[in-house]
């Protein structure tokens, strides 16, 4: 019996060993729960999480810097119209009578677009197509003030417009004018403007090119190298700002094609820094030009153009521009320039692009001589051009 007691609680205490081995193994049991007297209630902790500020994405920072600057702009103009010959008719008339217009009527037509204030004097920018010929521009802030604009000055041929307003003794939210020749593919875009009418619209993309000619654009009449991005920009958009990531202006929107998907172009903002001030004497812009159509030419098109049997040109097979056509009366048709003609040098610098040439002449001074090099079939001549001032009908 002692044996079978013995073999029995030393069992038992075996167990209760193993038991309490086991249990000090388990992090739970092996230390005590920590003390929570002196912690906070648990209603304390959610009004401090919910007075703690948040972290903003790099768009709405921009946003709030530069949109209470950005403002949307009403216009207003008569124009007069003539009734359809059809109303005049005696056999229309017979059977519709004397309700419809026979005399010329005025129209009142509305627009809308937008803009932004560069400096506490009330100083805005936007597009000239905006505000062009309006007999009325009004100015609406974000905050709802509204202001009588005064449009001091409009540029057709690089699209730009200065509009003052009385600020009447109270402060304007300014924009930041960036720097436009920084501007990389690749870099944020973000726009801002009141596109089809809905106020503070915010869209955001990259900078997708560089130097977009007009000419590329299909915006012949225009003097331009754009920024093109893919942030959207829709009707009501031309005159707002597009910026980088740091809240600075680097465009103006405009420029919308209507068969674009997802393109849009803005005018770089160190072009309307050289072009605001004139604006806002209400001085005239100068604009040299020569009168030519013109377009990049390669020895491979050359050859092409040459084979081609309905061809009324030979042309010389070798990089330049190609002269399209010249503007009667032009500077162009005075120096003897004719269609077919291929410049390869202006001023002693060779050129390859229109583009190239394009941008020579803007840089040039209204009445400058200019120095062409040109083939003529297969002869190379000097020709003299002076440039004229540019009128905004000779784009047309």
């Amino acid at each position: 019996m002692s044996t079978r007691v013995f073999t029995v609680v030393f069992t038992v205490v075996l167990s209760v060993f193993l038991a309490f081995s086991s249990l000090s193994e388990l992090p739970g049991w092996a230390a005590p729960f920590p003390q929570q007297a002196d912690s906070a209630p648990q209603s304390q902790l959610l009004a401090q999480a919910a007075t703690t500020p948040q972290s903003t994405s790099f768009v709405s920072a921009a946003v709030n810097r530069v949109g209470p600057a950005v403002v949307r702009i009403d216009t207003e103009r008569t124009i007069t119209r003539n009734p359809d010959p059809f109303y005049s008719d005696p056999f229309f008339r017979r059977f519709f009578g004397d309700s419809f217009p026979t005399q010329p009527f005025e129209q009142r037509l509305q627009g809308q677009g937008s803009g932004f204030i560069v400096d506490g004097n009330g100083t805005i920018l936007t597009n000239a197509h905006v505000v062009e010929n309006a007999d009325r521009v009004t100015v609406i802030l974000k905050d709802g003030r509204s202001f009588d604009g005064e449009v001091t000055g409009v540029d057709e041929v690089t699209d730009l417009a200065v509009v003052k307003i009385n600020i009447r003794g109270e402060g304007l939210p300014t924009a930041p004018l960036g720097n436009s020749d920084q501007v990389q593919v690749g870099d944020w875009a973000i726009a801002v403007g009141n596109p089809l009418g809905l106020d503070n619209t915010v869209t955001l993309g990259i900078v997708s090119t560089l130097n977009r000619s007009s000419a590329m654009v299909g915006i012949p009449d225009k003097r331009l190298d754009f920024i093109q991005t893919d942030a959207a920009i829709n009707p009501g958009n031309s005159g707002g700002p597009l910026l980088n990531e740091r809240g600075e202006v680097i465009g103006i929107n405009t420029a919308i094609r209507a068969n674009a998907m997802g393109i849009g172009f803005a005018i770089p903002i160190n072009k309307a820094k050289e072009i605001m001030p004139i604006l806002e004497r209400g001085e005239q812009v100068s604009h040299p030009y020569l009168g030519v159509q013109i377009a990049s030419l390669t020895p491979d098109l050359a050859r092409r153009s040459n084979s081609d049997p309905n061809s009324t040109v030979t042309l010389p097979e070798v990089n330049g521009v190609l002269i399209v056509g010249v503007v009667p009366n032009s500077p162009a048709a005075s120096a003897g320039l004719r269609r077919g003609d291929v410049v390869t040098q202006i001023e002693g610098q060779p050129v390859t692009t229109a583009d190239q040439l394009q941008s020579i002449v803007d840089r040039s001074r209204t009445g400058q001589s200019l120095r062409l090099t040109v083939k003529r079939g297969n002869q190379t001549q000097q020709l003299s051009v002076r440039t004229a001032e540019l009128q905004p009908s000779a784009l047309r």
